[in-house]
C-alpha cells in the first residue's frame, strides 16, 4: 500500500498516487552509481529507483533501461543532466524505451519538455532555488525536488531547512526535499516542512545492491559530520565530496591565485569514476553528503525504505500511515 496521510479525508500521498509508488522515497540519480541494479532494488522495495543518464551515449542508457526492465516491473525513472554531451541521445531513449519518469539536474530542460511530455513522460526537477521552481513549474514539470546544499555532489547555496518550505510555498506541484535525509527524523522533518516525500543519495550509498566500489563505501561508513568539503566554487558548480587528498589539493589550488579554470577543470576530469569504480579514494571524488556522519551500516534497500518510512510514521503520529502501520 502506498504510504498515506489520515486525519481528514483518508488521503493518499500525492507522490504515491503519480508515480505508483508504494513509499515517497527517491533515490538520487549518482552519476557512476545509479545504475540498473540499484534502481530495480529500490523500486523492488517500493521507492522510485532511478538510473542516472550522466554521459552515457543513447545506446548505453538503453542498455541500463532494459535490463532495469527484467529486474524489476515496479516503476523506476532516469536521471537526466542536461550538460551531458548526449543530452540529446539520452532524452530519445528515454521517450524511445517508455520510460515513465524523470528527473532533470545541472541545466533547463525546456528545450526537451514539448518531447518528452509528448511521449507520456512525467518530468520532475531538481531545483536549488524557488526562482528555479517557479520556472520548472511553468513549464510543465508534474514535482520538484528541492535540493538543499548538504547534499553531495552539484550543490546550491541554501540549506534543505530553508529552501523546502520556501518552494512548498511559491509552487502548487509537490515538492521532495533532498539534502542531508538518511533516516526516519530526516523525513518526518521534510513532511513537517511541507514536502511530499524524499530524495536520498548518501544512504543508498551504502546499500547492499548499490554496485559502487568497497573502497568508496567504506569510506562514507566511516565519514564523520564534519568530513565533507565543497569545491568548485569559482567554476560556477561547486561539488561536495568527502575530504581526501584530490579535494584538499583542488581547494589548495582554487584559492591559489593565478590558477586557471583550465587547469581546474582538468583536475577535476575523471575524479568520480576513479573514485566510484576504480576504488581511488585518495585521488578521486567521493561525492557525498554531509549526513553521512550518520549512515553507518550496510542495509538491503528494503531496510532503508521501510525502516525510515515506518520510523516516520510513529514520529509523526496517528496522522501518517501506510500499509500495517
Amino acid at each position: 500500500m502506498s504510504f498515506i496521510v489520515t486525519g481528514t479525508g483518508m488521503k493518499k500521498n500525492e507522490i504515491c498516487e503519480l508515480l505508483g509508488i508504494d513509499y515517497p522515497v527517491f533515490q538520487g540519480g549518482m552519476a557512476w552509481i545509479a545504475d540498473a541494479n540499484l534502481a530495480a532494488a529500490v523500486s523492488n522495495a517500493g521507492g522510485l529507483g532511478i538510473i542516472a543518464a550522466m554521459n552515457s551515449n543513447g545506446e548505453q542508457l538503453k542498455e541500463q533501461i532494459r535490463k532495469a526492465k527484467e529486474l524489476t516491473d515496479k516503476p523506476f525513472g532516469v536521471n537526466l543532466m542536461l550538460m551531458s554531451p548526449y543530452i540529446e541521445e539520452a532524452v530519445d531513449a528515454v521517450c524511445e524505451e517508455g520510460v515513465k519518469v524523470v528527473t532533470t539536474g545541472a541545466g533547463n530542460p525546456s528545450k526537451y519538455m514539448e518531447k518528452l511530455l509528448n511521449a507520456g513522460v512525467k518530468v520532475i526537477s531538481v531545483v536549488a532555488s524557488v526562482a528555479l521552481a517557479v520556472m520548472a513549474e511553468r513549464m510543465g514539470v508534474v514535482a520538484v525536488i528541492a535540493e538543499g546544499c548538504e547534499s553531495g555532489g552539484h550543490v546550491g547555496d541554501t540549506t534543505t531547512m530553508a529552501l523546502v518550505p520556501q518552494v512548498v510555498d511559491a509552487v502548487t506541484v509537490p515538492v521532495l526535499a533532498a539534502g542531508g535525509i538518511a533516516d526516519a527524523r530526516g523525513m518526518a522533518a521534510a513532511f513537517m516542512l511541507g514536502a511530499k516525500g524524499i530524495q536520498m543519495g548518501t544512504r543508498f550509498l551504502t546499500a547492499k545492491e548499490c554496485g559502487v566500489h568497497a573502497n568508496y563505501k567504506e569510506k562514507v561508513l566511516k565519514a564523520k559530520d564534519r568530513d565533507t568539503i565543497v569545491t568548485g566554487k569559482s567554476l560556477g558548480h561547486p561539488v561536495r565530496a568527502l575530504k581526501n587528498r584530490m579535494t584538499r589539493e583542488f581547494a589548495k589550488m582554487e584559492s591559489t591565485p593565478g590558477t586557471t579554470p583550465d587547469e581546474l577543470e582538468k583536475m577535476g576530469a575523471g575524479s568520480l569514476r576513479l573514485a566510484a569504480v576504480e576504488g581511488d579514494v585518495k585521488n578521486g571524488s567521493c561525492m557525498c553528503g554531509q549526513i553521512a556522519g550518520l549512515v553507518n551500516t550496510e542495509d538491503s534497500c528494503e531496510e532503508i525504505i521501510h525502516g525510515i518510512c515506518e520510523g516516520a510514521v510513529e514520529l509523526l503520529g496517528r496522522d501518517y500511515s501506510f500499509g500495517g502501520c
